[in-house]
């Protein structure tokens, strides 16, 4: 197992064989003391807000992943000569605006900076955590785009923002390093759903193109079995204490509202697709339907098992709160008023037709990658 590294950049796992684990353990020692002295960074290292020591080495240096800054986007028709129906995408919508963002392509680039109906955003993917969000590039009035350091922390990614080089951790979107230190991006709402969901409800949305002027093999997995729920993170890369609540590569539905944190695994999603639950005083209701594959299981995206998609939402809509249980594959029936409604949090039959819920946002992370940066988290099972 090794982390992805682009054509052309040194493979970590390939040293290690060759020059032996004391080279590889050299190499991840100090890694920010090491940056410092590296040109190119203008980071503020005397700010920060955890360990430094707890960030190393991913293998590939600055930029080496290299995040798309221009992209592309294709029709519906044109992308689905190259995906297939239960590939996960990342899908946006802003307005009128929808786009999806392929894990196939993010798999490779982990960041695009883009704009999605009027809306500065940066779409993010760690596959080491299966951390698929987005954010608000605004802050404080400055418009930031990101690229990645090539180091992590507790397996996760480390961006920084061109505009001041401070580092952030993608799965929280707190600034952990320099001038920014302490500061926190909006998070978007961004499900993970399949190709089929997204164009069969957005049938005149944009693709992300897989023109991104990168010569990268999309389409494959480079971590093969990385998601085997038995398994576990890389250990050189995951220095955080594990909560053993879960299984570490437990997929969690992760959600934090009010300054409440909870996770709904999705073994428990699997008995109960429609969950009604209260977080920070919000009421939510929780949707999971399969097919929908895991990027991160067989080397070839399209053919990964099926793990399903979810969406996360306000059940409160024209003065009631609704509450839902599943009425057949891919639908959920609100008790109150007998309205059904999509994975997208659209009415699509009953009094409520054409209503659309509040998204809340939320990510699919593995446990492990939730669990350590949120440890008060409240966990929803059906065990």
């Amino acid at each position: 197992m090794r982390r992805s590294v682009p054509p052309g950049m040194p493979d970590p796992m390939r040293v290690s064989r060759s020059l032996g684990a004391a080279l590889v353990a050299a190499l991840a020692v100090s890694p920010v003391a090491a940056a410092q002295q590296q040109a190119g960074w203008r980071t503020d290292f005397s700010k920060h807000t955890v360990p430094l020591e707890e960030i190393v080495s991913g293998g590939p240096p600055k930029d080496g992943i290299a995040a798309i800054d221009r992209p592309k986007f294709v029709s519906v028709s044109d992308a689905d000569d190259w995906l297939s129906l239960r590939e996960p995408v990342v899908l946006v919508v802003e307005g009128q605006t929808a786009k999806a963002y392929p894990l196939q392509i993010l798999m490779w680039h982990e960041i695009v900076n883009d704009v999605v109906g009027g809306r500065p955003v940066a779409v993010t993917y760690c596959p080491l955590c299966n951390t698929a969000l987005a954010f608000d590039r605004r802050l404080d009035g400055t418009l930031l785009d990101f690229g990645t350091t090539g180091r992590l922390r507790h397996s996760d990614l480390v961006m920084y923002d061109r505009q001041t080089e401070s580092w952030w951790q993608q799965a929280t979107g707190e600034a952990i390093v320099g001038k920014l230190a302490g500061k926190k991006l909006e998070l978007v709402s961004a499900p993970l759903v399949s190709w089929k969901t997204f164009k069969s409800t957005h049938p005149h949305g944009r693709v992300l193109s897989r023109d991104t002027g990168f010569d990268r093999p999309y389409g494959q997995n480079p971590y093969a079995r990385y998601d085997d729920p038995k398994g576990s993170p890389i250990a050189s890369f995951f220095r955080g204490r594990a909560d053993a609540r879960l299984p570490a590569m437990e997929r969690v539905v992760a959600v934090s509202l009010g300054g409440e944190d909870v996770a709904y695994p999705f073994r428990a999603l699997k008995q109960r697709p429609a969950l009604n639950d209260v977080v920070g005083g919000v009421p939510v209701a929780v949707f999971w339907m399969p097919g929908t594959a895991s990027a991160l299981d067989d080397s070839h995206i399209a053919k990964g098992r099926d793990v399903g998609s979810t969406g996360v939402f306000d059940r409160r809509l024209d003065g009631r709160v609704l509450k839902f249980e599943p009425s057949g594959e891919a639908r959920f029936r609100d008790k109150v008023t007998g309205s059904e409604f999509d994975l997208l949090g659209r009415a699509t039959s009953g009094p409520l037709e054409g209503k659309t819920l509040n998204a809340v946002p939320h990510g699919n992370h593995f446990w492990f990658a939730w669990g350590v940066f949120k440890p008060k988290t409240r966990i929803v099972d059906a065990r």
